[in-house]
């Protein structure tokens, strides 16, 4: 999956070609080529070569807020868990409390990566959408929401206080599943995929059951509409976090496909529940949002919720816009779970997009791949692209760090920053105890 050498191709026929299309990237009004491309797309997925850039983040920010005034999208959604940024998403709709602000909404955030959402970015846009939704009716607020699978505790708490108050009869199911895993929630579950290996299926039944349950007497609750979505999400999240630790077991694609198709379906319910003429805005890692048939993750039986979004909803527009830069510093950690930390980005790799990108002129650029689809150089060869995890080493990043890709076909469009710094976290503490957030890939 990752590039080791540089890739054999002209060299100054790619420098010049995209010397010859792209788009200078000085400011958000140079955005527009980016605008006109996504036209009246109904999804549109925003990427990031790290979860710890700044820029990534800021860049994302001006684009998704313009979507929202001027093209009505609905909603973002995220790659995080569903019961952290459903709280947001309260907050942002202005349903909770007005003593809180986004700082404290975020510094719940406690599964590590914690910067990657409990940072000082994610608060201005936080903020930003709370102000945004004033004043407006509840079907006409932005909401923002985690389309992740990793939150299988966090579920199954916020499902049991929801039936405790509004379905007692049901509650009892989910204090059946909720004591089939509680002697595996110290490890966060990797001792119940090891389990497996002696009782297969050991809480499946209990789950589903639940999942089924609640889907039956969703007529029956008269609560907000809102929340009752967000039980039958929390009762899937448990469906699929089953799924998934299982799928831990036997390695390989299967686990990265398990949590791919999980954010897919979510992001598919998101679109269904806000109605016919819905849009969606995805943040997600370049690893998830880009075409993975245009990588080498395809010889290795992975997919990813870029491609599904293209094969399910192709005919109401999809735009992927992936995002890379040539050199700066990155918010990550050294291991799983280790503190976070302020880590350099060398240049790029010789032979890689980035450092084409570079070549190309030490600026910032906006790339249409439409404009490359007749360029034989960038279509034929698998060029390396930069992807910086969680966990990081900057020293050896040349062995590990760059995803072959075609480019023109993984996007619909590129955004590329010369040079990036690293975001600006809240230093929540992590919660050591919680399976980290997109392991075991890193992002």
């Amino acid at each position: 999956m990752l590039l080791t050498k540089p890739s054999i191709l002209n060299e100054k026929e790619v420098v010049n070609t995209i010397q010859k299309h792209a788009h200078p990237l000085n400011n958000i009004k140079d955005l527009k080529p980016l605008f006109d491309r996504i036209g009246d797309a109904r999804i549109v997925m925003l990427g990031e070569a790290s979860h710890g850039t700044h820029e990534y983040y800021t860049w994302r920010a001006h684009i998704s807020k313009k979507l929202i005034e001027e093209k009505g999208f609905n909603f973002i959604a995220v790659e995080g868990d569903w019961p952290d940024c459903y709280r947001l998403n309260r907050y942002v709709k202005g349903y909770e409390s007005d003593d809180k602000d986004a700082v404290e909404v975020l510094k719940d955030f406690n599964r590590w990566p914690t910067w990657m959402w409990a940072n000082w970015e994610v608060v201005a846009l936080a903020e930003w959408l709370k102000q945004h939704n004033k004043g407006l009716s509840a079907h006409k607020k932005t909401g923002i929401y985690g389309l992740d699978v990793y939150s299988l505790w966090e579920s199954m708490e916020s499902i049991m206080q929801y039936l405790e108050k509004t379905d007692p009869a049901a509650y009892h199911l989910a204090e059946d599943a909720f004591r089939c895993f509680e002697p595996y929630r110290k490890d966060e579950g990797r001792s119940y995929a090891e389990a497996l290996n002696f009782v297969p299926k050991l809480c499946q039944n209990e789950v589903v059951n639940l999942l089924k349950e609640v889907r039956r007497r969703m007529p029956l609750y008269d609560s907000d509409f809102e929340n009752v979505f967000s039980a039958e999400q929390n009762a899937l999240v448990a469906v699929n976090a089953e799924k998934y630790y299982e799928a831990m077991l036997a390695g390989g694609a299967n686990s990265w496909n398990v949590r791919d198709q999980h954010m897919a379906s979510t992001l598919d319910r998101l679109l269904t529940f806000y109605g016919e003429n819905s849009k969606a805005i995805v943040w997600e890692h370049n690893t998830h949002i880009g075409d993975a048939r245009a990588t080498n993750m395809q010889t290795d039986g992975m997919y990813n919720i870029g491609q599904l979004a293209r094969f399910q909803h192709q005919n109401k527009g999809v735009v992927l816009v992936g995002f890379g830069s040539y050199e700066g510093s990155v918010m990550a950690g050294n291991g799983w779970g280790a503190p976070m930390k302020t880590m350099p980005v060398p240049a790029a790799t010789k032979g890689s997009w980035e450092y084409f990108l570079h070549q190309a002129g030490a600026k910032n650029k906006l790339l249409i791949m439409a404009n490359f689809k007749n360029n034989d150089a960038m279509m034929k060869n698998y060029i390396g692209h930069r992807a910086i995890g969680v966990v990081y080493h900057p020293e050896f990043e040349h062995r590990g760090n760059y995803v072959p890709s075609i480019l023109p076909s993984r996007y619909d469009a590129f955004i590329y920053l010369d040079k990036t710094k690293a975001l600006h976290p809240l230093n929540t503490k992590a919660d050591t105890q919680q399976m980290p957030g997109t392991y075991p890939f890193g992002v």
